[in-house]
């Protein structure tokens, strides 16, 4: 019932969003009027921040599936361009060939010649208007080469045309170091802002046989240009952007991960860009195609020269002809190899990790033992150009820039694939950097709360879960791989565990906080780590090292203030017995006495509600049980020798104060009085304490031993009138 409101609640809040009369400053002002207080806001603003995560994920998902649309759109086009284009090849190669046979001989292939001519003049006629519309905006030879009747220019020729223009283009001169370059097609462009589209300059394009070349203008020297961009026309697609006046004659230019968007000066030019684009980049393809095939060819056996016959050369003296051995050709003409690299630019584009990997070790089986010659090497340097591009998308997955919810299953993905590409290390790093940004956040996001133990308990909640999950991630995702990682992992836990202790010392330690809070917040922290060592991890120690200084400062500071307290009342000391005046007082302090663990209080209580003890010993006893029980919660070997020092310390203040007394009384009933007390404390008080210790510590203390096991008081200068401590 409480979803389907929630549902109901949700739903409406949108439909008030989307309205069309719908004012924020209207809308705020009502809600700040009917809200209760600040809980009511914050409720409303969680609700909205949802809303607007939802419509984010809803359109994010709408984009990607366009695009994902629009890329199979792109493919089965290109594919249906290239078929076109084939079928009018061998229309006219079959033009051709009919016009070379005798007519005399074949009548009846005149007339089937007739209507192959008929055919190949509709099929051309696109492309030698293409060919004439070209010739209009600047040289540019047929894609093959050489023009269809022979008289196009040769290699010098279009080597001196491509010289001569970019010539007028500063910073370029090292696309003249590439053999076999020419200039296909130029023109002037306007760029505009892919998202805004404002105008952004004017810009010149020359396209060449294997790359497209973008020049800036300058406005101050008339006909000459800067060089801007560089693009290989393998990676490269072209996109027609539908006219919208007033944007039109543009097209997009996509090159991972970035686009450009041009305007022609009209349709007809737009026209003749997009054609001579598509037209070249084929031409590249079907060249390197043609190379391939070329070279995995087999070539025929070796022709072993016949040795000219001598009759008086010995048969024993012929020296033995070692053939030549030929390099073995590896096969790249395959449909799925010669549009790999194609095929892993969608995969990136579309955010398929998984594809394109799957792709990259389809490849790598498939040339695992083979010989590496030169198209294999240059098919390997465009999949590594692949790899690299796929490398850094999955490095900002992983980067903590990106979003940190999700918790570590977010980064599985992305690791998964790194470590696929061989890149381990890097992946344990980014993931161990992504969830240290993670803890960080959660760390710093978390309210400080009045009560310190509230505080403290959230504080070990969300530490404790997250390093635990990250714990169990990390083992799921790198089993198997370099155990160097796990010590990677070791040494991150301790670095952030730190972080922790950091953060858990400044709420508990530096805010002065008394000894048994402190004590309840190093519990709890001790028992959630803990909880690691179901998964193998025990980070132990390492709490206690972070700790131990804190830990011996408030030790030590608590001593001081028992000592102060104990001397101030020492000051101020009559050695007259306790009178509680109601039995209910008596009865609470034999329960606080036996808390303690004073278990013989009975007889040191009189009639009524006397006690037989002062009230120096006393409350000397609480304190001195209350502090030894409290630091016992925080002890661990370390602290042993601080701990056991500071219990000496406070009894001795308390015996040097019963033997100085002792020593000054006269009256003889005090001076029984005193010795009472000072039994208490050498046979009650003592061995409680020592007993205690050893159950805390596990192993018995000498110091404590010898100083109940003395012969007698500790004795001070008998002529000494104030007390020594």
């Amino acid at each position: 019932m409480a979803m389907a409101m929630s549902d109901s609640g949700a739903s409406r809040l949108r439909r008030q969003l989307e309205s069309g009369g719908f004012e924020a400053r209207l809308y705020v002002k009502q809600l700040s009027q009917q809200s209760d207080g600040d809980r009511d806001l914050q409720e409303h603003r969680q609700r909205i921040q949802a809303l607007a995560e939802e419509t984010a994920q809803n359109l994010k998902r709408n984009v990607y599936q366009n695009y994902r649309q629009f890329i199979e759109t792109a493919r089965e086009i290109s594919y249906l361009e290239s078929e076109m284009y084939q079928l009018s090849h061998l229309l006219t190669e079959q033009k051709s060939s009919l016009e070379s046979i005798p007519l005399t001989l074949l009548p009846a292939a005149a007339a089937a010649g007739a209507a192959a001519t008929s055919g190949g003049e509709e099929g051309g006629g696109g492309a030698g208007g293409r060919d004439h519309l070209r010739g209009q905006t600047g040289f540019f030879p047929s894609p093959g080469g050489a023009s269809r009747d022979g008289s196009g220019p040769g290699e010098e020729g279009k080597q001196r045309t491509l010289t001569t223009l970019l010539e007028k283009v500063e910073g370029c001169r090292h696309l003249l170091e590439t053999p076999g370059q020419y200039l296909v097609y130029n023109g002037d462009l306007v760029e505009y802002e892919a998202d805004h589209m404002a105008q952004l300059q004017r810009v010149h394009g020359f396209l060449m046989n294997d790359c497209l070349l973008v020049a800036t203008w300058l406005p101050q020297r008339r006909g000459m240009y800067r060089y801007n961009a560089l693009y290989p026309l393998d990676g490269l697609a072209v996109v027609n952007v539908k006219d919208n006046p007033p944007m039109k004659d543009m097209f997009k230019l996509l090159m991972f991960p970035e686009s450009r968007i041009f305007q022609a000066e009209n349709a007809k030019i737009k026209r003749e860009w997009l054609e001579v684009l598509e037209e070249t980049k084929r031409a590249l393809s079907e060249k390197r195609r043609r190379e391939q095939e070329e070279a995995a060819a087999p070539r025929g056996p070796p022709q072993v020269t016949p040795k000219a016959s001598n009759p008086f050369e010995d048969e024993d003296d012929d020296e033995p002809t070692v053939p030549e051995i030929e390099e073995e050709k590896v096969d790249l003409s395959m449909e799925w190899i010669q549009e790999l690299p194609e095929d892993l630019d969608v995969c990136i584009a579309q955010r398929d990790f998984e594809g394109a990997v799957d792709l990259l070790d389809k490849l790598n089986h498939y040339l695992e033992d083979k010989p590496s010659p030169p198209p294999v090497k240059e098919l390997r340097a465009r999949v590594d150009e692949r790899v690299r591009q796929l490398t850094e998308v999955l490095v900002f997955e992983l980067s903590p820039d990106r979003s940190l919810r999700g918790g570590p299953k977010a980064t599985r993905r992305a690791v998964s694939q790194l470590i696929r590409l061989g890149q381990c290390t890097k992946a344990c790093e980014l993931f161990l950097r992504n969830r240290a940004a993670a803890v960080h956040t959660a760390i710093r996001q978390l309210r400080i709360e009045g009560a310190t133990l509230l505080y403290i308990h959230k504080l070990c909640h969300v530490f404790f879960t997250s390093l635990l999950e990250t714990a169990r991630e990390f083992e799921t995702d790198f089993a198997g791989t370099d155990s160097g990682c796990y010590s990677a992992f070791v040494v991150w836990a301790r670095s952030a565990m730190g972080m922790f202790v950091d953060a858990f010392s400044k709420q508990v330690f530096d805010s002065k906080e008394s000894l048994s809070t402190a004590a309840e917040c190093v519990k709890v922290a001790k028992e959630h780590c803990q909880q690691l060592g179901d998964i193998g991890l025990d980070l132990t120690f390492i709490i206690h090292a972070l700790l131990v200084k804190d830990i011996q400062g408030a030790l030590h500071s608590y001593k001081e203030i028992i000592i102060e307290a104990t001397k101030h009342r020492n000051s101020e000391e009559m050695w007259r017995r306790m009178n509680l005046m109601t039995p209910e007082a008596l009865g609470k302090l034999k329960e606080e006495m036996k808390s303690c663990g004073v278990s013989n209080f009975e007889q040191y209580t009189g009639d009524d509600c006397w006690v037989n003890l002062s009230y120096t010993v006393v409350a000397f006893t609480k304190q001195t049980m209350g502090f030894l029980e409290e630091a016992l919660k925080l002890y661990f070997p370390e602290l042993h020798m601080v701990l056991l020092e500071s219990l000496v310390e406070i009894i001795l203040v308390a015996v040097q104060h019963v033997d100085y007394s002792l020593r000054c009384e006269q009256d003889p009933e005090k001076k029984a009085f005193i010795r009472q007390n000072a039994s208490f404390l050498y046979e009650t008080v003592l061995p409680v304490v020592e007993k205690r210790f050893e159950e805390g510590v596990g192993k018995p203390a000498k110091q404590l031993q010898d100083l109940r096991n003395a012969s007698r008081l500790i004795r001070v200068n008998p002529e000494s009138t104030t007390s020594v401590v």
